[in-house]
């Protein structure tokens, strides 16, 4: 086999990476804790993970809340040693003005006025920057910057050419590793989940599953879309409980307490297509008390206000094929941009028309 180094450079890259019994070395100092585990550390990398619209970067944003304040923010508690202090954040996928929202949220969470610049963090946007280019700025950036402790990479996809390439996967995944060792910091990033099942993607996501000392998951949860749950996809510490948070009306990631993850019994199944006419008379009673006229938003939580009464509580997505169901059937009336309850409609269900509507 063809070398590429010659023999003094082999020398001295050999006696670099012999290891022995004599040796003695430091444990690396713990970072980011939840609920007592060890989660990061400092030399080692992380992921946050979900699919899109799962909140990961509001989780991200609480994680650096944490290691500006040195607070419990959600259920991370972070702490760097002294001169290991400073934060670099990289997005390699928003536009300037949404890294802006995601700073000020940040400043929101350790709750320091929303518009001012702490000297402790580093926010870069990395969009326009070319492939190479966002590496070699990575690079250079822990180079000139000995006190950073902690590194974010929200898009590790972006330092890809081909997420299917197997062999730029373990180049990035070495970088990574290369990175938090060489400059002493924890490199806390960010990949998404096929959209089709809770696999990482491409093969970046099996070298993470790899290399990385901790990988979170971040999903929607199933019984409310307003809540997101946090959770170990994979953790070298014991793993801890996992817990759940949503957005409040500032814009900022809030714990839900005593938060239950026991698996929910199957709800009954809600065909609306095949409910008689007294239950959506039923239901429409309910969601209209009160009001003759309502806009879109309003119209949506009231028929989730009054199909729960039949214990047909749905997803936003299932509300809105409702109410499309209720206006092609005329038991809802759209005028202009309002909808009104027709109170008069008469629903037929027989063999020749079993969705059929007579007003």
């Amino acid at each position: 086999m063809e070398t590429r180094l010659t023999l003094e450079e082999f020398r001295k890259i050999w006696e670099s990476i012999l290891i022995k019994a004599s040796d003695e070395y430091e444990t690396p100092p713990e970072v980011i804790r939840i609920e007592g585990t060890t989660i990061s550390t400092l030399g080692n990398f992380s992921a946050s993970t979900g699919k899109g619209k799962s909140r990961k970067s509001f989780n991200v944003s609480a994680i650096v809340a944490s290691a500006l304040t040195g607070r419990k923010i959600l259920n991370y508690e972070a702490s760097f040693p002294e001169g290991k202090e400073r934060i670099l954040y990289f997005d390699t996928e928003q536009s300037p003005n949404h890294c802006r929202t995601i700073l000020r949220r940040i400043n929101k969470l350790c709750g320091y006025p929303e518009k001012m610049d702490d000297d402790r963090i580093s926010f870069a946007f990395l969009r326009e920057r070319s492939t190479l280019e966002r590496r070699e700025i990575i690079e250079l950036a822990l180079n000139t910057e000995p006190e950073v402790g902690l590194v974010i990479i929200d898009g590790l996809r972006d330092l890809l050419f081909d997420i299917n390439s197997s062999t730029e996967a373990a180049e990035v995944i070495g970088l990574l590793m290369r990175w938090s060792s060489q400059y002493n910091v924890h490199i806390h990033t960010v990949l998404h989940l096929n959209k089709g099942d809770d696999n990482l993607r491409g093969h970046i996501g099996t070298e993470l599953n790899h290399k990385a000392e901790t990988i979170l998951q971040i999903k929607v949860s199933e019984e409310d879309e307003n809540i997101s749950e946090v959770s170990a996809s994979l953790v070298r510490d014991r793993k801890f409980p996992p817990f759940a948070f949503s957005i409040d009306e500032e814009g900022i990631p809030v714990l839900e307490e005593n938060y239950d993850f026991a698996p929910k019994p199957k709800r009954e199944s809600f065909n609306y297509e095949e409910m008689p006419e007294e239950e959506h008379r039923k239901a429409l009673d309910k969601a209209f008390e009160g009001a003759s006229k309502v806009g879109y938003s309003e119209l949506i939580d009231r028929l989730k206000a009054g199909y729960e009464v039949l214990g047909f509580g749905r997803s936003y997505t299932i509300l809105t094929k409702l109410k499309t169901f209720l206006v092609e059937k005329g038991m809802i009336i759209k005028e202009n941009k309002k909808y009104l309850y027709n109170r008069e409609f008469h629903y037929v269900q027989d063999e020749s028309d079993q969705n059929g509507i007579v007003s």
